[in-house]
């Protein structure tokens, strides 16, 4: 239950950093003379309407925001790769207690770059072209394709990956996949149901990676765990 917990308040306080705020000035002048449209922060989809904010004062959001334009499968692997790394860094500091495990952190964040963060470009790209709209309907649509469909094979690859890394033959993985799996995806379900119902509903397809790694960190010290059981 604390799981549970520390990631919901994680999902609430990252959405508070999207949360719409009205601008400290406004200029009516500035706005019908499209300066305001062009600044660079306001290429993010995050910004839905003129005289809203979001965000605030991020250092280095408007660099991030070019880089998800101009290389979004970089910058999304590079944002699942911090993920990772923050995730089982945490773990072994808080939980392991028995010092950093350079290997495993490495590992961890490889697979963060190489397969999350790519993989969720495309799928929340696809999703999001198949199903459009945030109403009750598409966003419930979305939340169970992610986590019927989607999250048995992250979980799969997951194991395989770490299986692969370690040596493991391919029965050796098998095993391990039929003996977690179940596990792993009961974790999810009891916490990405609700997050991704906030993911789909308020995020914008642009930001999912970000949003999703921000609530992440959490749950990746719950994988980091099992995945090296």
């Amino acid at each position: 239950m604390k799981l549970v917990s520390i990631l919901i308040a994680a999902s609430c306080v990252t959405v508070q950093a999207f949360a719409p705020k009205k601008a400290t000035t406004t200029n009516p002048a500035l706005v019908s003379s499209g300066l305001r449209n062009k600044a660079p922060a306001s290429v993010s989809p995050l910004f839905r309407q003129a005289d809203l904010t979001r965000g605030g004062a991020v250092p280095g959001w408007n660099a991030y925001n070019n880089q998800l334009d101009k290389n979004p499968i970089t910058a999304k692997a590079c944002t699942s790769a911090v993920g990772f790394f923050l995730g089982d860094l945490l773990a072994q500091l808080f939980i392991v207690k028995s010092g950093i495990d350079i290997k495993r952190l490495v590992t961890l964040s490889v697979f963060g770059f190489i397969y999350h963060g790519p993989s969720g470009h495309y799928f929340y790209n696809w999703l999001d072209g198949k199903i459009s709209g945030t109403d009750g309907v598409s966003v419930a649509s979305k939340v169970a394709i992610d986590q019927i469909f989607w999250c048995p094979i992250f979980m799969c690859v997951f194991f395989t990956y770490l299986g692969l890394v370690a040596g493991d033959s391919f029965g050796t993985i098998g095993n391990k996949i039929r003996a977690d799996l179940f596990t792993a995806v009961q974790g999810s379900w009891k916490i990405w149901p609700v997050v991704h119902a906030v993911n789909f509903k308020f995020i914008s397809t642009k930001h999912r990676l970000v949003f999703i790694n921000g609530v992440q960190i959490v749950f990746n010290m719950f994988l980091s765990l099992l995945g090296s059981k």
